[in-house]
């Protein structure tokens, strides 16, 4: 029970406290984003999340707007007016305005189209990523990432977040964060913004996900009823035989 305490307020504070017991893997490597498609309140957070943080260097090249619009139940005139940006048509992809030059003279690399991100990496990688930066000096961009040590991406969101340093033992292995500057929101209303933002990729990667499962609901109810009324005419059939 004690350690099940110290795992479950290490993840609801968002700061790790050491290493877990089974094969010394870092609590925050055990975080999980937990999806949940089904919630579209989430997923319509989500979207607000990225096109108002993230689509400023990242795009989602195989979505529109209008789809996005339509799957989430944001009305077109609600895209329009606050998600699609200026310049845009609601039936445009969702890409970036970010010239591949600009962005290689700031970040000394393209930042990658996120359509398929939590398709090739995992959600939880992505939740983990957007949870692990943390103060480096010897950073160009003054931070780093337990997820992915020595990223180009800056911590765009250290304005939510806050900033943390992280703590090493003398082997050089991670064990805590502790905050340095606290951000506009609590690490409960962050890891709400992070697995709402999360939650919107996995969406992305594969938009029929969402009808799909509705769809199987039906095939299997129209399996069942096909079976019964099949079971019903071999009754009728072999009534007279036997």
């Amino acid at each position: 029970m004690r350690k099940l305490a110290i795992i479950m307020t290490a993840l609801a504070l968002g700061a790790p406290a050491a290493f877990a017991a089974e094969g010394g893997t870092a609590l925050w490597q055990q975080w999980h984003a937990g999806n949940e498609l089904g919630d579209r309140a989430s997923l319509q957070r989500g979207a607000r999340n990225f096109l108002n943080y993230c689509a400023g260097c990242h795009s989602l090249k195989y979505v529109r707007y209008q789809r996005v619009g339509e799957d989430l139940g944001i009305p077109a005139d609600i895209m329009k007016a606050n998600l699609v940006p200026p310049g845009a048509k609601i039936t445009d992809y969702v890409l970036t305005a970010m010239p591949a030059s600009l962005a290689n003279a700031s970040f000394g690399i393209v930042p990658p189209d996120l359509s398929l991100i939590t398709r090739s990496k995992g959600s939880d990688y992505v939740y983990q990523f957007l949870k692990t930066f943390y103060l480096d000096p010897k950073a160009a961009t003054g931070t780093n990432n337990l997820a992915l040590p020595g990223t180009a991406m800056p911590h765009v969101l250290s304005d939510l977040q806050g900033l943390q340093r992280a703590v090493f033992d003398k082997d050089g292995r991670f064990g805590k964060f502790e905050t340095d500057v606290a951000g506009q929101q609590s690490a409960a209303e962050y890891d709400s913004f992070v697995r709402d933002t999360v939650n919107f990729l996995e969406y992305a990667g594969e938009p029929a996900k969402l009808s799909r499962a509705t769809i199987g609901v039906w095939v299997v109810l129209y399996l069942l009823l096909f079976t019964a009324l099949a079971w019903l005419l071999k009754q009728e059939y072999w009534k007279d035989v036997r």
